[in-house]
């Protein structure tokens, strides 16, 4: 573990010797991840992307790239493309990127299940803005507004999310 690495804690996320508050997902923490039940995965996650609305915010880091009003994010275990950024249309099932809230203004992306994803082991596990705190995500990890601003500018492609056993 380093400084640049984001350590889940019983108090937060640890990230450059702050801690931050953050919400997880609302089945708690697992060891078997699976499609839809709302577990937040064990494990030491990589960063692999940095996705932003543009038409909303700044860009955050020089590695970000703009969310698009087609971009969706197939949850589908049928879709070739699972666990992947697709495009609109698209037949599939899947979550849309360009949201009505500022859930996915920013949002960073980390490398569970993918680029390789196994169908049915889950998907979308990102790094974004709460509702509220202490609301539960789908089994993101998930901070106020100006935290996640803080962290994205930042993180690094060698930061990573470090996710403990409960």
């Amino acid at each position: 573990m380093t400084p640049r690495d984001l350590v889940l804690t019983p108090k937060g996320v640890r990230f450059w010797g702050r801690h931050f508050p953050c919400s997880i997902g609302k089945g708690g923490l697992t060891k078997a991840k699976r499609e839809g039940d709302g577990a937040t995965p064990v494990g030491v996650h990589n960063l692999a992307g940095m996705l932003y609305r543009p038409d909303r915010i700044e860009k955050p880091a020089n590695w970000a790239e703009p969310i698009g009003p087609v971009d969706l994010w197939s949850d589908d275990v049928n879709d070739p493309q699972y666990n992947h950024l697709v495009k609109a249309p698209h037949s599939f099932s899947h979550e849309m990127m360009r949201r009505a809230d500022p859930l996915y203004d920013l949002v960073i992306v980390t490398d569970w299940n993918w680029p390789f994803a196994e169908p049915g082991q889950g998907s979308a596990i990102f790094i974004h803005q709460w509702r509220r705190p202490g609301y539960a995500t789908e089994g993101c990890v998930a901070f106020a507004r100006q935290d996640l601003h803080w962290i994205a500018k930042r993180v690094s492609a060698d930061s990573r999310l470090i996710i403990p056993p409960a």
